[in-house]
């Protein structure tokens, strides 16, 4: 028997309540919630319940999502490149497994129950406000939770999906024009490709969710002066996307304040400074074993704060730190302050062995920006222990489809091997 807090079942609450109102537009088609939910019945219907993996166009995996849920089977979208797991040990209430982005590492498979992925549908509605009849355009990959997610929260507000084959800027742009597109989700690099195309927010955009990579305060100034409403967000695959979300009402933002968590949700910061979370959107735990701890804890790989109001900051990832001239260095920190140097594109810091410094900081450097006024920059906002000793360029720099930074790729470009 299927939850009654499904995808499916959602979708054919959508279908009873607005049976024309729009669910899905792809590739030139569309599905209103009627049909998608007839469609991904008569899918489950020649279908069997035991786990399916896959890759395919969005659309595949979207459809993919849909049939499984209405079939109760679990589904485990998978990038083009990758082989699936054996997937005998998946326990039963699972409906989503999904890998973690692998930035830091292999990618692990993270099951997600749809207890978990309804309560951060639900929770993501009532921070964004997504009513029915909204819009909200997914460019973001469906084998990544950041997409999976955005079908949850549409087919729980009886909003439409407006789904694109990845990051096109001008498919993109044309649709903010001439689309009612009331959300959208980006990673601080596509942000920034808009704001260097010079496109400009519609009139009908409520929020923009930002998320997956660290956002710079001079990318923010320059978006909120432009008019994109931006909600800075803190999730992970692990907690069914986003669990924590800065505001615009929320007042003045810094780099890494991602807001106070959502509702029902607990953050801590561990003697060893990571943050620890727990609540209703925490993992059912890893395909393999592991997982929350035995009082529902679960200890992230990143760095953060939480002031008095309970607002959290991140820091940045644990693993990332550097030890320069003796003192703990995080790059996030460097690449936050260089980020503001202008003629500076894109940017990332990361380190290398060396017996004097420990770490010596190189940064990878994407635009025009000359090598002496990053220097200058760097000595009027940085200690002396956080400077660069070590400038590359690069035409880009090396990211995955998240948007995050491929970390293990940019030391392997500061040694001047090929990432």
């Amino acid at each position: 028997m299927k939850p009654a807090s499904s995808l499916h079942a959602h979708l054919a609450r959508g279908a009873a309540e607005g049976p024309a109102r729009p669910a899905l537009l792809a590739e030139g088609r569309s599905w209103t919630f009627a049909e998608l939910a007839a469609q991904a019945s008569a899918a489950a219907a020649v279908d069997d319940t035991r786990p399916w993996a896959g890759s395919g166009t969005p659309l595949e995996l979207a459809l993919a999502a849909y049939r499984c849920s209405a079939a109760g089977r679990a589904c485990f979208p998978l990038p083009p490149e990758r082989q699936a797991p054996a997937l005998d040990k998946v326990p039963p209430g699972t409906a989503l497994i999904i890998s973690t982005s692998g930035s830091e590492g292999q990618p692990r498979a993270v099951l997600l129950g749809t207890a978990q992925l309804d309560a951060a549908a639900a929770a993501a509605n009532a921070a964004l406000d997504l009513r029915a009849g909204d819009l909200w355009l997914a460019c973001l990959p469906l084998y990544h939770i950041g997409g999976q997610s955005i079908l949850w929260r549409c087919a729980r507000a009886g909003a439409g999906v407006l789904l694109h084959e990845g990051f096109a800027i001008d498919e993109l742009a044309n649709d903010l024009v001439t689309r009612p597109v009331t959300h959208v989700s980006l990673v601080p690099a596509m942000l920034a490709r808009l704001l260097d195309h010079g496109i400009a927010p519609p009139s009908t955009l409520r929020a923009v969710l930002i998320g997956g990579a660290a956002l710079s305060r001079p990318l923010y100034e320059r978006a909120s002066a432009a008019g994109w409403p931006l909600f800075v967000s803190y999730g992970m695959s692990e907690t069914a996307a986003m669990a924590a979300v800065f505001q615009p009402a929320d007042g003045v933002w810094h780099e890494g304040l991602v807001g106070r968590a959502l509702p029902g949700h607990e953050f801590r910061i561990g003697d060893d400074g990571r943050i620890r979370l727990r609540g209703p959107q925490v993992m059912i735990g890893y395909l393999g074993g592991g997982g929350p701890d035995a009082d529902g804890w679960l200890i992230t790989g990143d760095l953060g704060e939480i002031d008095a109001g309970g607002s959290l900051t991140v820091l940045g990832r644990a693993d990332d730190m550097l030890i320069s001239g003796g003192r703990n260095v995080h790059p996030q920190e460097i690449e936050s302050c260089l980020a503001g140097c202008p003629g500076i594109v894109d940017i990332a810091v990361t380190g290398l062995p060396d017996p004097v410094w420990g770490d010596l900081i190189v940064a990878l450097v994407v635009g025009p920006a000359d090598d002496a006024a990053l220097l200058a920059h760097a000595r009027q906002h940085l200690p002396s222990a956080a400077l660069p000793r070590r400038i590359r360029r690069l035409d880009r720099l090396p990211r995955n489809a998240a948007g995050k930074l491929e970390r293990g790729a940019l030391r392997r470009l500061a040694a001047g091997a090929p990432a």
